[in-house]
């Protein structure tokens, strides 16, 4: 059980279904936890949840989902879409949405999940709409905390599964420069849940966490890091520039359609040369220290995805 947290604390949870939700669902109901989860599509019945059929623009829902909460856990959002309006409509007005619900219950204590890429907001709609999404959240009254994530990992992921199988060919292409900070989803669920009492050492205040790499890592570092974890002792790192990533995505685009990976929005980012999380914006270390370091968590990942035939 988390420092400060009762069990009897019920969670109100959007994004359940999805990679970071789901692990903070595994997580809190492996503590005896309630929670209220919204779900576009039918569940399985699972002790500690009560699924709510609903989305965010489906209010009803959002009310119901609500009730009797403690705290809320604002995990949905749009990450990647062919329409950027997406990006507006997912995490501006969604989280405007939870945001009008959880004052009309009194829900007091907000949590919501960014992302690093809202510190460079000019880069990408999707930073520019979680950079929106967060002024949303301070202006709200209710006692908040801000968490921006930088490049998420683990089992169940379907973004980073892409490079996982290009480093079984032997080549793994990532940006010409640049470094950024990792961090395991389970570690990032077990921040969440630390943050839920609130306090005057989270409450008003927005976190950059990682996985205790000080510097963070070099693309080139996270490729080779990659295949050692899927076996490959020799591997050819692809620098690709801005404009042959650009190709790369209108070539994604033509191939996968809506289903592409690599967008121009992603481009927009991904090609900075810095997305390592600040010192100044640690989460105190009293409060939660990540568990998993990345290159054991990576060797971890390429195991789950075998065993369930990912890979």
């Amino acid at each position: 059980m988390q420092s400060g947290v009762r069990k009897s604390t019920r969670i109100a949870l959007t994004g359940a279904t999805g990679f970071v939700g789901g692990t903070l669902v595994d997580l809190a109901c492996e503590q005896g936890m309630s929670l209220d989860a919204l779900t576009r599509r039918s569940q399985p019945r699972r002790d500690g949840v009560s699924w709510i059929r609903g989305d965010l623009a489906d209010r009803d829902a959002l009310d119901e989902m609500m009730l009797g909460a403690e705290v809320v856990i604002h995990v949905a959002g749009v990450v990647n879409t062919a329409d950027p309006l997406d990006f507006f409509r997912g995490n501006v007005q969604g989280t405007l949405a939870v945001l009008e619900a959880a004052r009309a219950a009194g829900v007091p204590r907000f949590i919501y999940v960014s992302s690093l890429s809202a510190r460079e907001p000019e880069l990408s709609q999707y930073g520019a709409s979680k950079a929106m999404a967060e002024r949303l959240v301070k202006a709200s009254g209710l006692d908040w905390t801000i968490v921006r994530p930088p490049w998420i990992y683990g089992p169940g992921d379907k973004d980073t599964l892409d490079m996982f199988k290009a480093a079984q060919w032997g080549g793994v292409p990532v940006p010409a420069v640049g470094r950024s900070s990792l961090i395991h989803v389970a570690d990032l669920a077990r921040l969440l849940l630390a943050l839920i009492p609130g306090g005057e050492d989270v409450t008003f205040r927005c976190f950059e966490p990682d996985d205790g790499r000080n510097g963070g890592w070099e693309h080139g570092e996270v490729a080779r890091a990659i295949g050692a974890a899927v076996g490959r002792r020799s591997l050819w790192v692809l620098r690709l520039p801005a404009w042959l990533m650009r190709l790369a995505a209108r070539i994604d685009r033509r191939l996968r359609g809506a289903k592409a990976k690599l967008t121009l929005d992603r481009v927009g980012y991904m090609t900075h040369p810095d997305w390592v999380v600040r010192e100044e914006a640690r989460v105190p270390s009293a409060r939660w220290q990540p568990q998993v370091e990345s290159g054991a968590g990576l060797h971890a990942t390429a195991d789950w995805y075998r065993r369930e035939g990912w890979l």
